[in-house]
């Protein structure tokens, strides 16, 4: 059987299954999603009512994009997608437009998409030109032949697919620049020149939290559509300062990003890249509800373990019924959630429902 029609075959087995879990529990929602905007220091003196009013704000709209795609029975592919791109474009997180400089003053952007029907999975790093790197990583699944592209070659490629590309200037945000010269600056390390043709200093200050936050730089979404599909989607600009080509968790398919209908869990992370790595662990939570986890039991789990060794950040994680969870082991994470039974939410800190 050709690939297009194994995957055909496995939508509409999927496509059984929710309906007849739909029909055991009418309660549980035909479409969930959940989005996170990275996680980290974020805690209510750091952050003026018009800093946490905007960042609410931002969350809500990238919910509203995800849940317009699902509510028209759109694929939970689509949706993250959506979710996603609305955070890369907003200056206010560390994907796209708002990304993170590397100490030699450029940003440098990676992304990864999953489908859990399939386990098709697509990713890029190092991305400067491309305007939207989660729509490059699902080109890559979609287009290619191959999981994970990188640097110029990935920039070559999305341009061939027909993605947006940008000068590198797009990405410019005032508030990550003084971040990076802050961050050489204490580290003794030489300051790049600044990048030609960017706003002067001062015009994009807007309500740009302190410098001085400590905020781990992903955002990411994780979907279950009506015809029980489920996918993740995680994009990032890095590490403030990152040298020799760093790459961190983001890209890499079952440590930042992982999805699988047979394991009956999607997974986004945030964190410190190297722990999360070395403990895979978005494949590891799936392997947890696998085993019979919930959602919930097995994110807390794996953010404990992920702790133990002296990593931190969070996840969002959804399942096979619909069901969200959130762990974090920071004092704030950026998320969201809504699906067809229940209304949007958002939340910033550790103690927020």
């Amino acid at each position: 059987m050709m690939r297009s029609g194994r995957i055909a075959l496995i939508t509409l087995c999927f496509s059984i299954v929710a309906s007849l879990a739909h029909a055991q529990d009418p309660a549980a929602p035909l479409w969930s999603l959940a989005i996170h905007g990275g996680a980290g220091v974020i805690e209510r003196a750091g952050l003026t009512p018009a800093q946490d009013a905007a960042y609410r704000a931002a969350l809500q709209r990238a919910l509203d994009a995800g849940s317009a795609v699902l509510a028209r029975d759109g694929s939970a592919l689509d949706a993250v997608q959506a979710a996603v791109q609305v955070m890369e474009d907003d200056p206010l997180f560390n994907a796209g437009r708002g990304a993170v400089f590397t100490a030699a003053g450029r940003n440098e952007l990676d992304a990864a998409v999953m489908n859990g029907a399939d386990l098709t999975a697509g990713a890029v790093a190092g991305l400067t030109t491309t305007r939207h790197p989660v729509a490059a990583a699902r080109a890559v699944m979609e287009q290619s032949p191959h999981v994970m592209l990188i640097g110029p070659g990935a920039d070559a490629f999305a341009a061939q697919a027909g993605l947006e590309q940008v000068d590198p200037a797009f990405f410019f945000t005032e508030r990550r620049w003084q971040g990076l010269i802050k961050a050489l600056t204490e580290a003794g390390l030489p300051l790049p020149a600044r990048p030609a043709d960017v706003s002067t200093p001062g015009a994009q200050a807007a309500v740009a939290p302190p410098l001085n936050e400590r905020k781990f730089g992903t955002v990411g979404a994780v979907a279950l559509d009506s015809r029980g599909r489920l996918a993740a989607a995680t994009s990032t600009g890095g590490m403030t300062a990152k040298r020799w080509g760093r790459v961190g968790d983001v890209p890499i398919i079952g440590a930042g990003t992982y999805a699988s209908n047979a394991d009956g869990c999607a997974v986004s992370a945030t964190g410190s890249g190297e722990y999360f790595i070395r403990f895979t662990v978005a494949r590891d939570i799936c392997r947890r509800t696998a085993d019979g986890a919930t959602v919930q039991a097995a994110a807390d789990a794996e953010i404990a373990d992920v702790g133990s060794i002296g990593g931190d950040g969070g996840v969002i994680v959804m399942s096979l019924t619909g069901t969200p969870a959130f762990a974090m082991n920071t004092s704030g994470m950026y998320r969201g959630a809504a699906s067809s039974t229940a209304a949007a939410r958002v939340a910033i800190y550790a103690d927020e429902p």
